[in-house]
């Protein structure tokens, strides 16, 4: 899988980048690598030696962790316009702490690690800009944790899917969703046979509906009164 030229306008449009200079960029782009992907390959795995961030094209990405029994639990799901993986560069771990796989056909932009140190060496906006980016991932796990202890599992649900709702989708119907709901699931920590059950009564409540193992949103509003007090 093939993807287009890594352009200075697209490196500008990332939040890590966005303070750089045009020549900083150009060292970006030149370094960078475009890497192509296929539904259920792995970008990389637990413990794979941590010397790249990366920043997602387009397609899906799942971030996972694996039990001893081989149980799949699903961390984060990567978007398109998202990068992940720049915290590790800064942890000094010796690798990557979860493992990345493809949901779907996906294209990642790879960035070395040793030359985006350089670079923040050089650039203090970029450090700051860093740090609002790592800062804005700490306040999202401290609301999944929220979530998880919280809240039941159909609020759970219901907000992650008004949270994924595309900008702007205030009364819109009839929204699909393209990641699986086993990857849902996962990522709610609801156990495959709960998850069924809630997907039912909202089925039964014309708020939701399934195509195969994606989730469609029916009406917004509904949803939005499940998570009212």
């Amino acid at each position: 899988m093939r993807g287009r030229p890594i352009e200075i306008d697209e490196l500008r449009r990332l939040p890590v980048f966005s303070g750089l200079a045009d020549e900083q960029l150009a060292t970006v782009a030149r370094t960078a690598q475009v890497i192509g992907l296929k539904r259920g390959q792995q970008l990389f795995r637990v413990g794979d030696p941590a010397a790249h961030f990366y920043y997602l094209r387009s397609g899906q990405l799942k971030l996972l962790r694996s039990s001893f029994q081989g149980d799949e639990k699903v961390i984060s799901v990567v978007r398109p316009g998202q990068s992940f993986a720049e915290a590790v560069l800064f942890a000094g771990a010796a690798g990557y702490p979860v493992t990345a796989t493809a949901i779907e056909e996906s294209m990642v932009l790879a960035f070395d690690g040793p030359m985006f140190k350089e670079l923040l060496r050089a650039s203090p906006d970029t450090c700051f800009r860093v740090m609002a980016v790592l800062s804005g991932r700490l306040r999202e796990l401290v609301l999944q944790i929220d979530e998880l202890t919280l809240h039941n599992a159909t609020y759970r649900l219901a907000a992650y899917l008004l949270d994924q709702l595309p900008s702007g989708a205030v009364h819109s119907r009839d929204i699909q969703f393209t990641t699986p709901k086993v990857v849902i699931a996962s990522r709610l920590s609801i156990q495959p046979e709960t998850f069924s059950r809630i997907l039912a009564n909202l089925r039964d409540m014309n708020l939701v509906a399934t195509e195969g193992s994606q989730i469609v949103v029916r009406d917004v509003d509904g949803l939005r009164r499940l998570l009212q007090p």
